[in-house]
């Protein structure tokens, strides 16, 4: 059931602008911060939340990247990928 929560949260992040995913990056990182903090103190209910936190940074990071390099266009007569990697077509 989670697994099906998280697809909809990057359907929801993929129409956001990559302004926006930044903003939404650094909110959760201060989020990350505070919890940091209960949990030194011994406050924190569920260290769950930290991991939780972390994984929603990265997926915001991940799609903001995929926008930019989505906005680069490959310049003309660049190698494949597959010639990159040492592979013959």
């Amino acid at each position: 059931m989670a697994k099906v929560k998280e697809r909809h949260d990057v359907k929801e992040l993929r129409e956001l602008s990559k302004e926006e995913l930044l903003a939404r990056a650094g909110d959760r990182r201060k989020t990350l911060f505070d919890l940091k903090n209960k949990h030194s103190t011994g406050v924190l209910d569920s260290t769950a939340d930290l991991g939780k936190t972390k994984r929603d940074i990265a997926r915001c990071l991940t799609v903001a990247r995929e926008k930019e390099r989505a906005t680069v266009a490959a310049p003309q007569g660049a190698p494949k990928a597959a010639n990159l990697a040492g592979k013959k077509e």
